[in-house]
């Protein structure tokens, strides 16, 4: 894969400032990305955030994922969900047009120039979001408990995401923080925090 623009997009997003890179939708590519996210099931959480919800859920366990017409599974055994990343050819050509994963987007909150949070997040074709996947932030713990001192390490799974999908190597912007800030606020700090909700 080519690589990205060593600088993605910064948008205002949900009252916090966000530096984006666009993702593949391809199906292919998509199931890829759940399955390279999915092996770290014990340090992510996922979820829409969408103004006024935000759903951080901890997976159980290693999810089986699968793929039938179109839709991924990603079964945790107990539970599960589905999401349309191909063709869904059971469904009428407008509902194919818009189930199917049409933006798909890797970004990274920032405070003031700094990584703040990891994340990926896909919307559908009428630009509603199907799914966030929070990566593990090195200021927070497994179950989003402020860590003491940043833990670097966390940020593996970000920076294998980014060479693999963008062919870009880890950015020192990512280890400029000192702290997580929630909301966008250094005053906003909390002992439990959750993403960018």
């Amino acid at each position: 894969m080519a690589a990205a623009a060593e600088r993605g997009e910064i948008r205002d997003s949900y009252g916090s400032t966000e530096e984006v890179w666009q993702l593949p939708v391809d199906q292919d590519t998509l199931l890829e990305l759940f399955r390279d996210c999915f092996q770290e099931w014990e340090h992510i959480n996922i979820g829409p955030l969408i103004q006024g919800a935000a759903w951080e859920i901890r997976p159980p366990r290693e999810p089986k994922i699968y793929l039938y017409d179109g839709y991924a599974t990603v079964n945790f055994e107990d539970w599960h969900f589905h999401i349309c990343i191909g063709e869904h050819k059971q469904a009428s050509p407008e509902l194919q047009r818009i189930r199917p994963t049409a933006k798909a987007e890797i970004y990274r909150d920032l405070n003031d120039g700094a990584g703040n949070v990891w994340a990926i997040r896909l919307f559908n074709g009428l630009g509603e979001q199907q799914l966030t996947i929070l990566l593990p932030s090195p200021f927070l713990t497994d179950d989003q408990r402020s860590q003491p001192e940043p833990d670097w390490s966390r940020l593996d799974l970000w920076d294998r995401l980014r060479k693999k999908y963008l062919g870009l190597d880890p950015d020192p912007i990512d280890r400029a923080g000192k702290v997580f800030v929630h909301g966008g606020s250094p005053n906003a700090t909390t002992e439990k925090a959750g993403g960018s909700s």
